[in-house]
């Protein structure tokens, strides 16, 4: 069961439909802001981000503030029926700013601090930067907060990147005292024995640098967990004025794909709404379906932050100008993606960029408004076709998704696993892991959320911890209990090898997990690219697979120590040992898989297995072919199922005998669902 949350602005109770939006480069062109107004309508578009990198345009020199144009803009917008979420401008400080006072400046791991440039350039512990952003932030709370077009705050742009200066170095020692307490603690969390690296004093310690320190694992996970915590600092020290004067605006900060510098879980008590930004490379591929899955476990991840809609704040409406390869998007795939991201949670669909930039880095980015200035494009047909289909899916937005599936993605288990200095040096491809394990049920049709080590397990039939390489005690112990309690689990090699502070588990692998697992890990074996072993399921198994599957890159070798063997190595001297396993645990059941399967079939069957064993359901319950996937929201009464084809081809689907109305048509629907390349259904249940 699901239930309605409340539309992220009550003043727009609808799908949000909209773009980030610069009129500061266009106010010696008024035609164009003009014009601005009619094509925004034109295209069915009801919100825009203002002011994201509006710093100079705002303040052009110190304590000098020009709020006009501002004014004038957000005034019309209320005139025209137009909503805008309103930026503070802190990605990018203007340069009289970095001229005044360089200590804004980051300083890089090399320690030279960075000229002024580029966006993110600046220091989140340099008192100038957080007593000017305070400055700036208040100015526009005082101003803005009770304007009738403004539905809320959007802070800053993308944060990413870190800072080693002086201030940062500081920030850094005074965080490891507060977690350790003593150089004692730290040093045994560190296991600085190892080459003599034992600090007999705080200010011996420097953050990770290519000229110094780079082989203390618990130092750099500790700098990355650090460096989270000061950015989310900077993020609550951005909102605290926003909210001091209107606590009920809402509050987001854009987040990127899966990024891997920030450990976005940490955000999310900060933030009011989640809101991200998808470019995925679209037709790089025979078919989308690789791809599609990958963007979809983004947005399940987003969403699972805080468990309910989020924003899909960028996009592209047609291409990039920044990838390797900027390819337009075919017929259908602008629908296809942005309803992707609804079906998935999104009660927006947002773009990079309104109108092009006449000049600049990103002149040739993709936007709704092309340099030809009118509405007689491909590209904003597309849109405005858009604007259409989500104007009349009111009905979904608050609605969540009920899923019995969860993904276990930890940011910290991610940055160790990379650094370990392992069995695959030349490429531990973690996630690649995660997503072959995440595809299976993409293709089924299985609603899933990506949760924590710390998320609460009880909500799920099924929990899947690919590589849980880092396991605490406790989450070891959380685990054995939600098995016992009748969950089911499912692990992979790789995983309990080390703790919280990337100390390795004794008395042996994987640690925490032994009991819950029934099995021991004894050794764990590097593969060549050409090395190919096999696993060979067994006769009569629990779950009734068949079959040989291969086998590369990875292999454990395991003993039973109460498993169940299901599948077995086939080839090299481990022959006939436990290669898939099943522990029956108190009401649960907790599978193994000690060696990486390359093949993606292998998942489909492993997964459909134990989705009919544990009764989980799917959005339909039928066969889908092979890059059809379907997505359902809900409020507990009723379901909206998104069928979507990534496929590259014509396909078709049977229907459950459950009753279905096409939501844009209004029509019931017979057996057969036909979907054309690129094809999206919206269907009511």
């Amino acid at each position: 069961m699901s239930k309605r949350f409340p539309p992220i602005s009550p003043k727009v109770p609808h799908m949000l439909h909209g773009a980030d939006y610069n009129p500061e480069q266009w106010l010696s062109y008024p035609d164009i802001l003009k014009e601005d107004l009619r094509l925004i309508k034109l295209a069915g578009c009801n919100v825009m981000s203002v002011g994201i990198f509006s710093w100079v345009a705002l303040e052009p020199e110190e304590g000098v503030f020009t709020f006009e144009w501002m004014d004038k803009l957000l005034d019309s917008f209320a005139e025209n029926g137009i909503y805008a979420f309103l930026a503070t401008p802190s990605g990018a400080r203007p340069a009289w700013m970095s001229a005044q006072y360089p200590e804004v400046l980051r300083v890089g791991a090399n320690r030279i601090r960075n000229l002024h440039g580029f966006r993110h350039n600046h220091c989140y512990s340099s008192p100038v930067y957080r007593e000017k952003t305070a400055i700036m932030n208040s100015k526009l709370a005082e101003r803005y907060a009770h304007h009738p077009a403004v539905i809320g705050w959007h802070i800053s742009n993308e944060f990413g990147g870190d800072c080693h200066c002086g201030n940062c170095q500081e920030a850094f020692r005074e965080w490891l005292r507060e977690k350790y307490g003593t150089l004692d603690k730290l040093n045994h969390a560190w296991w600085a024995t190892f080459w003599s690296h034992t600090y007999t004093s705080w200010e011996q310690i420097e953050s990770p640098a290519p000229h110094g320190e780079t082989q203390v694992h618990g130092m750099n996970l500790d700098w990355k967990r650090f460096v989270t915590d000061k950015t989310v600092d900077f993020c609550k020290h951005e909102i605290a004025p926003l909210r001091a004067i209107n606590p009920d605006l809402p509050v987001t900060a854009n987040m990127m794909d899966l990024f891997e510098g920030l450990d976005y879980r940490k955000f999310a008590d900060v933030l009011d709404v989640i809101s991200w930004d998808a470019y995925p490379t679209w037709h790089d591929a025979e078919d989308d379906s690789k791809l599609a899955a990958w963007f979809s476990f983004n947005h399940d991840m987003f969403r699972s932050l805080k468990g309910r809609p989020f924003m899909l704040m960028e996009s592209t409406p047609s291409l990039t100008n920044w990838q390797a390869v900027s390819k337009l998007k075919r017929p259908g795939m602008h629908r296809l993606s942005s309803l992707q991201a609804v079906a998935h949670g999104s009660d927006t669909v947002q773009y990079f960029q309104w109108r092009k930039s006449r000049g600049s880095s990103e002149k040739f980015h993709g936007a709704v408004v092309d340099h030809s200035g009118h509405e007689h494009t491909r590209v904003f047909r597309d849109v405005a076709e858009l604007g259409e289909t989500l104007g009349q899916l009111t009905d979904v937005v608050g609605t969540g998704v009920a899923s019995e599936v969860a993904i276990l993605f930890d940011w910290d288990n991610r940055w160790a696993v990379k650094d370990a200095q392992g069995p695959r040096n030349m490429g531990i491809k973690y996630e690649e892991t995660v997503m072959q394990h995440y595809r299976a049920f993409w293709q089924l049709g299985v609603p899933v959320d990506v949760i924590g080590s710390s998320g609460d397990f009880s909500a799920y039939k099924l929990i899947v911890a690919p590589m849980l390489y880092m396991v605490s005690e406790d989450t070891g112990e959380r685990i054995e209990h939600y098995v016992q309690d009748g969950g089911s689990f499912v692990a992979t090699y790789w995983s309990g090898i080390v703790d919280e502070n990337d100390l390795c588990h004794l008395g042996g692998f994987p640690g925490p997990l032994r009991k819950t697992l029934g099995i021991w890990a004894e050794e764990t074996e590097g593969l060549y690219d050409h090395d190919v072993n096999g696993l060979k399921m067994q006769a009569d198994n629990a779950l009734g697979l068949k079959g040989e599957y291969e086998i590369g890159e990875l292999c454990e070798l395991i003993h039973s120590e109460g498993a169940e063997t299901i599948g077995v190595y086939r080839d090299d001297f481990y022959a006939g040992r436990p290669a898939l396993t099943m522990n029956r645990l108190g009401r649960g059941n907790a599978y193994h898989l000690a060696g990486r399967v390359m093949e993606d079939s292998f998942y489909d069957a492993f997964y459909a297995g134990i989705v009919k064993e544990a009764g989980i359901r799917k959005a339909v319950e039928t066969m889908l072919p092979p890059g059809v996937t379907a997505q359902v929201r809900t409020d507990g009464e009723n379901d909206y199922v998104f069928v979507m084809n990534f496929s590259g081809k014509e396909q078709s689907i049977t229907l459950d005998g459950r009753d279905y109305t096409d939501m844009e048509s209004g029509q019931t629907l017979e057996t057969v669902l036909s979907l054309p390349v690129s094809g999206v259904r919206i269907l009511k249940r």
